[in-house]
């Protein structure tokens, strides 16, 4: 996955000052925005970083968490920032992107969970000291990352039957399991880091060690040293039962009382720190859980189909069931793009987590019978309608299908942090923060 990159970057008209080229009487200077690091061929501007610096902030003050000495929150910003940018170029380079309507939809989304429609929304933000444009941009980047991820790392991940197997063979301890609320600190090694280099940062580990124990505290010194994407959250990795834990936190986990910190632990990506949060009683696979029956029609998106004719096309058979009394199921066969065309559409009975996120959301929100707005997923774009409803014991082959997607994502957030070290080792950067000083 090693990528190419220039060592060049064109002229920008973004520089530390201009003296303009005018008569001595009318000579001035006009402060523009300094660079303060380059990642491959783009700037990253002071401008971008102190906003996002305020942000963090804002977060940290949310939380009631003591935030790192200025200049070690900068730094740890712009990291962030430079990681963040090579994913973005990644995804450019292969062709992904994210259009202004799927933007919009998900803003809307955002705004909804708070309560508010979205000039209202956009107001509370401003208000917070946070620009629209800035603020969309954010967004924009968030859903290219997701979707990066997705199609490079989470889609290749395999698991076996043995592997799930394994993981069913103790039912007892798997109805039993608890579920931990962990912190993490990563220092990331670099893919061919030397004995010396390894040294030092386990060194360096075990000094950040040594001051949380010392009373500093876990949070502040993740958003300080750490290089994970948590890092500026803390590093909090949120609940989680013991087989959805990466297999070096689980491994490690149970020999933690509340609030204690883990030695030093090695992985291929680097060296971590763990605290163990809190823990909680979890609830039983077997239990009774909700099911829906659910059916679509699904327009792919494609060179030759755009997002806005995929969405155009939904709308007018919407509009053909719900106005003209068309048949939905009829409809689904002829124009659904999957194979469950063939049975009019119907999915079937789905479990919560069967789905993507924004197919599950939208299908969580109908009534019985109830068609929705055409609606934007990994897939494609979709009407639902929702058949029937109703609560289950989880049989055999839903266990299986829990322990597939425990395993995945375990597999898939290692797989993640060794792809982004790679995608970080492979990537030119050129830092300029001392320029400001």
């Amino acid at each position: 996955m090693k990528t190419v990159f220039s060592r060049w970057i064109p002229a920008l008209a973004v520089c530390a000052a201009v003296t303009l080229a005018v008569p001595a009487s009318a000579a001035r200077t006009v402060l523009v925005d300094r660079i303060v690091a380059v990642v491959d061929n783009e700037a990253i501007t002071e401008s971008t970083l102190r906003e996002r610096v305020a942000q963090v902030r804002r977060q940290f003050a949310r939380n009631g968490t003591a935030l790192p000495p200025d200049e070690v929150l900068m730094r740890q910003v712009l990291e962030r920032l430079v990681v963040e940018r090579a994913q973005v170029q990644r995804a450019a380079a292969t062709g992904l992107r994210i259009d202004d309507e799927a933007l919009g939809r998900a803003i809307a989304r955002i705004a909804e969970s708070n309560k508010l429609d979205v000039p209202t929304f956009r107001a509370a933000l401003e208000k917070d000291g946070i620009a629209w444009h800035v603020f969309r941009e954010n967004i924009r980047q968030e859903m290219l990352i997701a979707r990066l991820r997705e199609r490079d790392v989470d889609a290749r991940v395999v698991i076996t039957d043995a592997e799930i197997d394994n993981y069913l063979k103790d039912d007892t301890a798997q109805a039993a399991q608890r579920e931990y609320r962990l912190s993490h600190i990563l220092l990331r090694a670099p893919e061919a880091a030397s004995p010396e280099a390894l040294a030092a940062l386990a060194e360096q580990a075990r000094g950040l060690r040594e001051r949380i124990v010392g009373g500093e505290d876990f949070a502040q010194v993740a958003a300080e040293a750490s290089n994970a994407p948590d890092a500026l959250n803390g590093g909090d990795l949120g609940w989680r039962g013991i087989k959805a834990l990466p297999a070096l936190f689980a491994q490690i986990v149970g020999e933690l009382g509340t609030g204690e910190v883990s030695p030093v632990l090695r992985s291929p990506a680097g060296f971590h720190l763990v605290k163990l949060v809190d823990t909680r009683g979890a609830g039983d696979d077997t239990g009774a859980v909700p099911q829906t029956r659910v059916s679509h029609i699904l327009v792919k998106t494609s060179t030759l189909v755009t997002d806005d004719e995929a969405r155009q096309r939904l709308d007018t058979l919407r509009s053909r069931i719900v106005n003209g009394g068309e048949d939905f199921a009829e409809l689904a066969k002829a124009n659904s793009a999957d194979l469950s065309a063939a049975k009019g559409g119907e999915i079937g009975w789905v479990y919560p987590g069967d789905t993507v996120p924004e197919f599950e959301r939208a299908m969580d929100a109908l009534a019985i019978g109830e068609i929705s707005q055409p609606v934007r997923s990994p897939f494609g774009w979709h009407l639902i309608r929702v058949e029937e409803r109703r609560t289950e014991d989880v049989s055999d082959e839903r266990k299986r299908a829990i322990a597939r997607n425990t395993l995945r994502q375990r597999k898939a957030d290692e797989a993640y942090e060794d792809w982004l070290r790679q995608l970080r080792d492979g990537t030119f950067v050129e830092y300029r923060l001392d320029e400001l000083h």
